[in-house]
């Protein structure tokens, strides 16, 4: 057996051990179905009183081999829903052999992991970090398939499970023994065997509670007056989360409510069933692909400088104290470094700390941390008006507004403290770093690092590479982001770099269709049909439209001063004519919405004498392509710009920077599954009928010439 081996102690305990050869982490694939189908045989000829399953490797099990199942198509679906079936089969043989079955988890027990020990009748684990328990298949767009949505419903109820099934939670030890999912902690691994053996010693026969005569699920059948109530608006509720768009938390709903009516193999069934009908989807090839092995690149360095060490900041300098610089200031002392937080005034950088004591207060409340934690991330932050106070800092973040001289007049104040060897960078969201480097006496070391608002809940940082920007600073940065529990992309520079560009593109659309005369339900529907978290007006008054005409003004004159005229983009008549009418957005109290002191946002009932026109109505469909449509063809020309030189940063980039959804696994990703020759076909349709703008760089074109894929 290649994957895993049993062995036997001397007080006639089995311990099947997980130990993938050549391997350093246990996978749930062909190899292993056949391994455990035999192992099952094996132990079915042994006299044994227990079995212990337990790990050789640093972790318990690591799930599905997802690489295997992104290629499983329809066509060959049926072999993959027999070895699925035959694993449900080898652990069902195992939970109902009438011996007791024991997990002894070491580590990370994710997916299929935690559906292998859902099998055994008693789980213990370490009361360690590096325990992580739970189902996050629906992430991927999958559900569990090992058998982990039959056995959670009938251990906790269909109303329990489905938060730990639709929402793929992960648990750590202490929280997943405190919510039922273990039944002991273990200091050791000694202990952790002890313990096991223990409970073997002390039950000569173990079944599942669902094996036992009279069992009854726990809060109810689902046809129970109270279950039934709850069940009948579930759909509703799990559809206005997921947008409609991901089909996995649906899937996930039906498997639990089909199989709670049936017996319990029939259940595995429906759930293998409803299993492979995602894996074969194109939503979920596209998750796995961006989430999984593009997102895992990213984090483990895909586009970081090779040949140099790995370092961490343990002084930070954030320069601004409004809602970016307290956010990021926030976000290091959080992750244990020291920040200065410097502002015009004292008393300016003070306001900027309560942001941090406001956001740890509100997580003492809910019990996250503790009284200790945040006084010492409180401590970590230092408010200051002296750039003396910058001395020693190993990177200096300058987060102040979006104006040139300004940032440069920072820069220089700062760098006049700095060790010679500190980083400097700048929190812009649209100013060419090369232009803002000029003002740097060390330009090597001047990058850029856009983080998104707000800093402590969005997890990307889009680092911005400088004409003279060197790999030693680049990959500081890249340590940096990391160090904060965030996701680093890497652009070269440009106007807009890659984010605030494309972002740009879906604002001005949406503006664009409501200037020609569509419905503004209509454009905000359709965006959240696509499965956009925020329509492109809504966000526009986020944004501020007064802020948006200013960086239209700033772009056309640099762009004059370099000799090239701007053309007037679509949406731009629009924000003049709102702005006219003194409706500039969320901060003024009216924009495109009208935001009353009480109750919720509403669209302004004057955009219809405004803008509406009845002959201009769109179909939904049109009006999402456009939006979809406009923000991939914006991004592949950023890539044939070598603005972007990876797909995965494009993809992660778009869906954790900028909204675009989730289940097209990014912009580029979007083009990938759409069909390339397709999406230029459809583009050219686009472009004919609302402009230039949806022409395709030539590089999609040959690309789809060649059906090579980004």
């Amino acid at each position: 057996m290649n994957s895993l081996r049993i062995e036997q102690d001397h007080n006639g305990i089995a311990h099947l051990i997980l130990d993938r050869q050549g391997a350093s982490a246990n996978l749930m694939d062909e190899q292993f179905a056949a391994d455990l189908a035999q192992a099952v045989v094996q132990l079915q000829q042994m006299t044994y009183c227990g079995i212990i399953v337990r790990s050789a490797k640093s972790t318990f099990f690591a799930g599905g081999d997802l690489g295997k199942i992104a290629e499983v198509t329809a066509e060959t679906s049926q072999p993959f829903f027999a070895m699925v079936e035959s694993i449900k089969a080898s652990l069902r043989a195992l939970e109902t052999g009438g011996k007791p079955v024991v997990a002894c988890i070491n580590g990370a027990a994710l997916g299929g992991g935690w559906e292998v020990a859902l099998a055994c009748h008693h789980r213990i684990a370490l009361r360690h970090k590096s325990v992580k328990l739970g189902l996050p298949e629906v992430t991927l767009g999958l559900l569990p398939g090992g058998g982990g949505i039959a056995r959670t419903v009938r251990l906790f109820g269909l109303q329990a499970a489905m938060p730990l099934l639709t929402e793929g939670k992960q648990f750590g030890a202490e929280k997943a023994l405190k919510a039922g999912l273990l039944h002991e902690l273990a200091d050791g691994e000694q202990a952790m065997l002890a313990q096991a053996s223990a409970f073997i010693q002390a039950n000569e026969q173990s079944c599942q509670p669902w094996d036992v005569k009279g069992y009854r699920l726990p809060g109810g059948h689902p046809n129970s007056p109270k279950l039934a109530q709850m069940l009948a608006v579930a759909p509703a509720m799990l559809k206005l989360k997921t947008k409609g768009v991901l089909p996995a938390p649906e899937a996930i709903l039906s498997a639990m409510v089909e199989g709670a009516q049936v017996d319990f193999d029939t259940a595995c069934r429906i759930e293998s069933r409803y299993f492979v009908s995602l894996v074969t989807s194109q939503v979920a090839k596209n998750l796995i692909n961006t989430f999984w092995f593009q997102l895992n690149d990213i984090k483990a360095g895909a586009s970081r400088p090779d040949g140099i060490e790995a370092a961490t900041v343990s002084k930070l300098g954030v320069l601004g104290a409004g809602m970016m610089g307290a956010g990021i200031a926030y976000a290091a002392a959080s992750r244990g470094i020291e920040v200065v937080l410097k502002d015009v005034s004292l008393a300016n950088a003070h306001k900027g700390k309560a942001y941090s004591e406001a956001l740890l207060a509100k997580q003492l409340q809910r019990g996250r941390i503790t009284a200790e934690q945040q006084a010492q991330t409180l401590a970590r932050i230092h408010p200051s008006e002296q750039a003396a106070d910058l001395g020693g800092c190993e990177l200096v973040i300058e987060a102040v507004f979006e104006q040139r001289q300004l940032k440069a007049r920072v820069t220089q104040e700062a760098e006049r403290h700095l060790p010679q060897e500190a980083v400097f960078a700048s929190n812009t969201s649209t100013l060419p770093i090369t232009g803002l480097a000029e003002a740097s006496e060390r330009p090597a070391q001047f990058i850029g690092l856009h983080f998104f608002s707000p800093v402590d809940k969005m997890p990307l940082v889009e680092i911005i590479c400088g004409e003279q920007t060197d790999s030693a600073t680049l990959a500081k940065a890249y340590d940096f982001v990391l160090q904060l529990g965030k996701t680093p992309i890497v652009v070269n520079d440009s106007r807009g770099f890659f984010t605030s560009r494309v972002f740009g593109t879906f604002t001005n659309e949406g503006i664009a269709m409501l200037g020609e005369g569509v419905s503004a339900a209509a454009v905000e529907n359709a965006a959240f049909l696509c499965g956009f978290p925020v329509g492109p007006l809504a966000v526009s008054d986020e944004v501020s439209l007064t802020l948006m005409e200013k960086i239209r003004n700033q772009t056309i004159a640099d762009l004059a001063d370099e000799g090239i005229t701007q053309l007037p983009k679509a949406g731009d008549a629009t924000i003049d004519r709102m702005i006219e009418l003194e409706r500039p957005g969320k901060l003024a109290g009216q924009g495109f919405y009208d935001y009353p002191p009480e109750g919720k946002k509403r669209l302004w009932s004057g955009l219809k004498a405004q803008f509406y026109r009845p002959q201009a109505q769109l179909p939904l469909q049109e009006i999402k392509d456009r939006l979809l449509f406009i923000m991939a063809i914006e991004t592949a020309r950023c890539y044939e710009e070598q603005v972007l030189t990876s797909s995965g940063d494009a993809n992660i980039g778009s869906i954790f920077g900028i909204g675009y959804p989730a289940w097209t696994g990014g912009a580029l990703q979007f083009i990938n599954q759409y069909g390339l020759g397709r999406f230029v076909a459809r583009a050219d349709e686009l472009a004919e009928c609302y402009g230039d703008r949806f022409l395709v760089p030539d590089s999609l074109r040959a690309r789809a010439d060649a059906n090579q894929q980004y």
